[in-house]
């Protein structure tokens, strides 16, 4: 089911999509492919939303840099000095990040409005993305499925294929407090990681993959995030072709669980150290499924590359439940 939900000042109208199935209900924007809302049950059976956003159009083009809830895309995370290199050419992207790329560029996925159309128990997104949006090399055509499983699990479905060779990396931004509100710290994180890719003073990665164990970077067994954390963790299952769950996010309080499992090799933990008005540091944890930011300057790191004949593929699945 979709309804307007606003009109950009050009005069192109944005969309809601509502999904429900298993007692979940969530909300998806044309605009950015923003998930607006994840509607679900505590162990009591209160209902609550369980990711950060605002109610209205204004809310997302008032405050875009903390990308609440939204596809980012062509690259989610950042790209070293906003350039990189592939078959003996050198790429310069937009920086809107100091001199580094974040999440696309100034005008990414996640500010674009998409294509969209019913599937079964769900909604696919679809945009042409050409040649040299941002910097990026290629006609990118891409699409993202929004469906919910039969247990009331959100399943995120990208494609993408190009006419060039270039570098693709997509996420879903959203921020998760499993309590409803309030400060996200206290609730607990597992993540199946042995390593993690340290990074210098502007966030960009080192090289290395440094082992977890004795730090405060080690969630393999799970314990209460904190905060302090915006950090690519190196999931030891690496690329898979089918969702493998890597993590899981727990509110003692309310019951409410988080599994995320996914193909991607990596996943980043924001704690949201920086919100502002109107929210507060920490009042949720961005869990982003991907390859490693800066990937297409690190050649040991896995591929981000995407050619002419090949489909990239990914897919994350964000399930909920309860525990006592």
């Amino acid at each position: 089911m979709s309804e307007l939900f606003g009109t950009l000042s050009d005069g192109t109208s944005v969309h809601r999509w509502t999904l429900e199935r298993a007692g979940v209900r969530v909300r998806v924007l044309t605009y950015g492919g923003i998930v607006q809302s994840v509607e679900v049950p505590d162990r009591d059976g209160r209902t609550a939303n369980v990711v950060l956003g605002f109610a209205g159009l204004d809310g997302y083009l008032a405050h875009p840099e903390p990308y609440f809830g939204a596809l980012v895309g062509r690259y989610a995370n950042r790209i070293g000095n906003a350039r990189f290199p592939l078959d003996g050419l050198t790429y310069a992207l937009e920086p809107n990040d100091g001199p580094h790329s974040l999440h696309g560029g100034d005008q990414g996925f996640d500010k674009r409005v998409w294509s969209a159309r019913q599937v079964e128990h769900g909604v696919r997104l679809t945009r042409v993305s050409p040649h040299g949006e941002e910097g990026f090399p290629g006609r990118l055509e891409v699409s993202a499925t929004y469906t919910l499983d039969e247990p009331g699990a959100l399943r995120i479905s990208y494609e993408a294929v190009t006419d060039e060779p270039t570098v693709v990396n997509l996420t879903s931004h959203s921020y998760f407090n499993l309590a409803g509100s309030g400060h996200a710290g206290g609730q607990e994180l597992r993540i199946a990681a042995s390593r993690f890719t340290p990074v210098d003073p502007d966030l960009i990665p080192t090289g290395e993959l440094r082992d977890v164990t004795g730090s405060r970077f080690d969630f393999r067994t799970a314990r209460k995030v904190g905060s302090g954390y915006d950090h690519n963790f190196v999931l030891d299952k690496g690329v898979t072709e089918a969702p493998a769950e890597v993590a899981e996010l727990h509110d003692p309080a309310s019951g409410r669980l988080l599994t995320i499992a996914t193909t991607e090799p990596g996943i980043q933990v924001y704690t949201a150290d920086h919100l502002s008005d109107p929210f507060e540091p920490c009042d949720g944890i961005a869990l982003e499924t991907q390859h490693f930011p800066d990937s297409p300057n690190r050649p040991q790191f896995p591929s981000a590359q995407l050619r002419p004949g090949a489909v990239y593929r990914s897919e994350t699945v964000y399930g909920f439940g309860v525990r006592d």
